[in-house]
Parts: C-alpha cells; sequence; structure tokens
C-alpha cells in the first residue's frame, strides 16, 4: 500500500510541477505579465484531470495513474 502512495505522490508533485513550468513559459513566450501564469496552470490543471478522468487512467477520478497502482481503487477492483 506504501509503494501505491508514493507512486501517487509523485504523480501529482510531476503534473503540478510540469503545469507550473508551462504556465511560466507561456506568459514568458506571450509577452505577458507573469502573473498569469497561475491561471494558465489553472487551466492546464482542468483540462488533465478532464482527460485523465475520461481517456486515460482509472475512470471517473482525475488521475493518470492505471486503477492497479491508483490508492483510490477499492481493493480487488484494480488487478
Amino acid at each position: 500500500m506504501r509503494s501505491r502512495l508514493l507512486l501517487d505522490l509523485a504523480e501529482r508533485s510531476a503534473w503540478t510541477g510540469a503545469q507550473a513550468a508551462l504556465g511560466v513559459a507561456v506568459t514568458d513566450l506571450a509577452d505577458i505579465p507573469v502573473w498569469w501564469a497561475a491561471p494558465v496552470a489553472l487551466a492546464l490543471a482542468s483540462a488533465k484531470s478532464w482527460v485523465a478522468g475520461r481517456l486515460v487512467g482509472r475512470p471517473g477520478t482525475a488521475s493518470t495513474l492505471p486503477a492497479a497502482k491508483d490508492p483510490a481503487t477499492p481493493p480487488g477492483l484494480g488487478a
């Protein structure tokens, strides 16, 4: 169970870092004030969650982890 939680933590951290970096990159490339990085990252997070909940990972969650690795999967459903 501990490895599933660590995998979940790593997934969340990686996506947050990627969304923040993309938010800053977009504001830099668009030559707009850097405070726009937060709303851009929010839009990216929302889009990622929508896609993950429908096309990737365990259906009905915002996780991109497969059901067998997602700690939110009830025992016996992800194997």
